[in-house]
């Protein structure tokens, strides 16, 4: 039994690497889908596609107990990766820069596992491999393909190396904010540099409105409200003599329920389009809202705490990070249709790539964490670990 579990850890950690250098962006996850559903062939699982390029696994159907579903999300990054470990990406603009090889990886060693023991297990497994996380509403996809048909809970988690190593942090109610996108388009009146009142500065009035928007958070919401409003981009390409006709502002929201994001919603929309007139030029505002916050039912992430206590000490629970974290997810999805939890687990242990933030260029997992998150699932589904 232990000897077949250290077998599972190796192959996990030779599949984490083996999907950090072959990534592949959201809805395009092709190689991946396949070399996931390889390996459950491999291990006698049955599997079938989920909104195209996710896929379901079934253990212990006919089980009687709570039907449990475990989720792994699959999609990479736009990112060109900088780092040089042998592992690094070998496709240009595309990287693992989340982790989500790593949480594929651990979901597949936990199936491994799962069907070791699955004449043990009380009630059925669903093993969720989710593409399109990264904006692409790849949850909510799953779920119109039918991917929480008859479960009763579901759980999540998320590497995050902003925690120490090994620390969990799973909360009642949220866990991660709601998110949304802006773009506001400034459409001014062109002209020679050296005649500025001939023309309408689309650049002048996107510093202004820049300036404007950074302090809705600090001016117009209250300070206990957890918010973020970021600008990200500013494009009014021109020549060096040339004041251009249009500017084009973007940028992103971070809000902690629906009440909030719509009152950041139209502070964005008002303030462009008064900031604009002030400056004699037009404005468009496309707002784009994303993800809602990822909140947790109290009793499953009661659940996860005590799991992973149960495994290490109650000292392995991060009490220190503060809730919300401002990042989002579409775990929310499933959130709002069945009672489950999500858990971020700390990945920093000081290694060369372990304390880089998500999404950086210089980010890579932690394979440490592939052994502890198996352990979870397992405990979480009630199936028996080796000593």
């Amino acid at each position: 039994m232990t000897q077949y579990w250290q077998q599972l850890m190796s192959e996990a950690q030779q599949m984490r690497r083996q999907l950090h250098s072959e990534p592949e962006l959201g809805w395009q996850e092709t190689d991946t889908a396949a070399a996931i559903r390889q390996q459950l062939d491999a291990l006698s699982i049955p599997w079938r596609a989920c909104a195209n390029t996710g896929t379901l696994a079934r253990l212990n159907p006919e089980g009687k107990g709570k039907h449990i579903a475990l989720r792994g999300d699959i999609d990479a990054l736009p990112i060109n990766e900088q780092t040089s470990s042998p592992w690094k990406s070998n496709r240009a603009g595309c990287m693992h820069a989340c982790g989500h090889d790593g949480h594929t990886a651990a979901l597949l060693a936990s199936a491994g596992w799962l069907k070791h023991v699955e004449s043990q297990l009380d009630g059925p497994v669903t093993l969720v491999f989710q593409p399109a996380e990264e904006g692409g509403h790849g949850a909510r996809e799953m779920i119109n393909d039918g991917a929480l048909e008859s479960v009763d809970c579901i759980y999540g988690w998320h590497n995050w190396p902003a925690i120490e190593f090994g620390k969990l942090l799973c909360p009642d109610g949220i866990v991660m904010c709601g998110n949304g996108t802006f773009e506001i388009e400034l459409q001014g009146v062109g002209g020679h540099a050296s005649q500025p009142e001939l023309c309408r500065d689309p650049i002048l009035a996107a510093s202004a409105l820049v300036q404007a928007l950074q302090q809705i958070v600090s001016r117009r919401l209250a300070p206990q409200q957890a918010t973020v409003v970021s600008i990200t981009s500013i494009d009014a390409h021109s020549a060096p003599t040339v004041i251009p006709e249009r500017a084009v502002i973007g940028g992103s929201i971070r809000v902690s329920d629906t009440q909030a994001r719509d009152q950041v919603n139209h502070l964005i929309e008002s303030i462009s389009h008064q900031v604009a007139a002030s400056y004699d030029v037009g404005c468009k505002v496309k707002i784009m809202p994303r993800y809602h916050a990822t909140i947790n039912h109290a009793s499953a992430a009661a659940n996860v705490r005590n799991a992973w206590t149960a495994l290490y000490d109650k000292e392995s629970l991060d009490c220190k990070s503060l809730v919300p974290i401002m990042a989002s997810e579409d775990f929310s999805y499933y959130l709002r249709e069945i009672p489950g939890a999500f858990a971020l687990i700390g990945a920093n242990d000081g290694g060369t790539h372990h304390g880089h933030p998500c999404h950086s260029p210089y980010y890579d997992f932690n394979d440490r964490l592939l052994e502890p998150v198996t352990r979870l699932y397992s405990q979480l589904v009630g199936a028996p670990l080796p000593d």
